[in-house]
């Protein structure tokens, strides 16, 4: 078990957030999940352009399967537990002019940790991932070609981590993060 220590004063969230793949199996109610959309709202954006939107399904509803049926097989062995599966994807162009937007992903990748931090706030699971097919996506959601399609979401309430598969298991624990000197550099870009 890795135990993260921070060398400089950061706030215990950041420390403790993680992304479990353990999920009950429970329903989560509405308000709980636009709780999390609540906080990506509120994410800093260039000229408050706010690109980022985001798809879902709750597992109870008749659009689960869809968004289900889009993950790989590794991802729809845990996530299959998940109360809700939630699309995140911005929108390349400034509402206001109609120009490229360079820091679209950017700004969406800001509404996707107000997501991920509320979520983790609020006691439920919040995994994001790649595995799934990007191009069904948009075809099967309706997705134009003005938007680029980011992220999937697995959001659900806390499960065991013995009901994952033994291979899961293994990987089911906090894992550690570079330290500061391999990402941030003075002056010039370092390898």
């Amino acid at each position: 078990m890795v135990k993260r220590v921070a060398p400089f004063k950061v706030a215990d969230l950041f420390i403790n957030r993680w992304s479990p793949r353990a999920m009950s199996g429970e329903s989560i109610t509405d308000f709980e999940l636009m709780s999390l959309f609540e906080a990506a709202r509120w994410a800093p954006s260039s000229y408050n352009n706010q690109p980022w939107r985001f798809i879902y399904a709750k597992r109870d509803s008749k659009n689960w399967s869809k968004f289900f049926d889009l993950l790989v097989d590794f991802n729809k062995q845990w996530a299959k537990n998940a109360a809700a599966l939630v699309l995140l994807i911005s929108r390349k162009k400034f509402e206001y002019n109609d120009k490229p937007s360079r820091t679209h992903e950017l700004d969406a990748g800001a509404a996707s940790e107000n997501f991920s931090l509320q979520g983790f706030l609020n006691g439920l699971v919040v995994h994001g991932m790649e595995g799934f097919d990007y191009d069904k996506s948009r075809e099967v959601l309706g997705i134009p070609e003005d938007y680029t399609i980011l992220a999937m979401y697995a959001v659900g309430k806390p499960g065991k981590k013995e009901d994952l598969s033994k291979e899961l298991q293994e990987r089911e624990e906090m894992s550690d993060r570079k330290k500061i000197e391999e990402f941030v550099f003075e002056g010039n870009f370092k390898k």
